[in-house]
């Protein structure tokens, strides 16, 4: 380091030095400074999902629909995927199972190279195509993707807030059943935003389901999203819906008592922590609370940084990974956190 890079180092600090003063403090970690040099990356743990490895823990969520400019957002997560080994669902495939123009939005494998890549379509759509006996056009739209496996967005607080809402005729947990007997590509299943319960994550932690995605409250909520469409006499008395809900926090700790309940009964491989999730040490906080095999999603912040182009996309996921290298680093968990 040079003496003039040395001064302008000590001139910013007296500049910034006001500025600098926190009171917040983050409780939830011990920082050990003393105990370890600085970290490379390969300290962050790789992670299997259905037979593909991810080079960090981080999964991106399915956000994406049939627009034009989905197909370039997919674009550029799949190339971000591919060079910093991380993972991803596809926004709802809908518009490919009802008309394969759109197919070229969402074939992305070439640019995602091995990395694990799902298709997503809703539980509404999937009970459909099972009364009308059609669920092989599902499993076709997975192997036209060349998916590894499906996404299955469970979302009935959205379909009864949407306007043109679908009615569900069976359980959503019959339907996932019906959909493991049929197919055997990996399946996981999502909470839209407002997570699950501690029934239904009991019953779908017996489930052989790849992942148990929580979706949960604290994100994008789409009970609210799809309020936001209605007239305002009848969006204001379907308000008090769309505060329901399970977040992040109260989901771990249930996961960690309710697979411990069930010993060998779990089936289901892994969770994805999404949901309220605002940087790296909430996801590394969920990661290392969890006792099942988990990685974190983000879905708004990965759509923020594409949209402003490949170098801010790439720059935020690098400052991910470096801040989890960080945390795996220097921080662990308090026991009363």
């Amino acid at each position: 380091m040079t003496n003039s890079t040395i001064s302008s180092r000590k001139l910013d600090h007296i500049q910034l030095a006001f500025e600098a003063q926190l009171s917040d403090v983050d409780r939830r970690f011990y920082y050990e400074p003393m105990l370890a040099a600085h970290p490379k990356l390969d300290v962050i743990p790789k992670i299997e999902v259905a037979g593909a490895f991810m080079l960090a823990p981080i999964w991106i969520s399915s956000m994406t629909g049939g627009a034009e400019l989905a197909g370039k957002i997919n674009l550029l997560l799949a190339e971000v995927c591919k060079n910093h080994g991380l993972g991803m669902g596809l926004g709802s495939c809908r518009p490919v199972l009802e008309n394969s123009a759109y197919s070229n939005d969402f074939d992305i494998r070439k640019y995602i190279g091995d990395q694990p890549l799902f298709a997503n379509l809703g539980i509404a759509q999937i009970e459909e195509l099972i009364a009308s006996n059609q669920l092989q056009k599902l499993i076709d739209m997975v192997h036209r993707l060349q998916a590894n496996g499906l996404i299955i967005h469970v979302n009935p607080l959205q379909e009864w807030m949407q306007p043109e809402g679908d009615r569900f005729e069976l359980s959503p947990i019959e339907t996932v059943k019906r959909v493991l007997d049929a197919v055997k590509f990996p399946i996981i299943v999502k909470e839209v935003g407002q997570g699950f319960g501690p029934k239904s994550l009991e019953a779908l932690l017996q489930l052989p389901l790849e992942a148990l995605d929580y979706g949960a409250f604290g994100g994008t909520n789409f009970s609210k999203l799809e309020n936001l469409r209605r007239e305002s006499l009848e969006r204001g008395l379907l308000e008090p819906v769309q505060h329901v809900g399970h977040t992040a926090e109260e989901m771990t700790p249930w996961v960690n008592a309710i697979a411990e309940k069930l010993g060998h009964k779990v089936q289901c491989k892994r969770i994805i922590v999404s949901g309220g999730i605002s940087n790296f040490l909430d996801g590394y906080y969920h990661l290392q609370k969890l006792q099942m095999s988990s990685l974190y999603a983000q879905a708004s912040p990965f759509l923020k940084y594409a949209l402003e182009g490949e170098d801010a996309l790439n720059q935020f996921v690098e400052s991910q990974i470096k801040g989890l290298a960080l945390a795996y680093t220097y921080l662990t968990l308090k026991e009363n956190a």
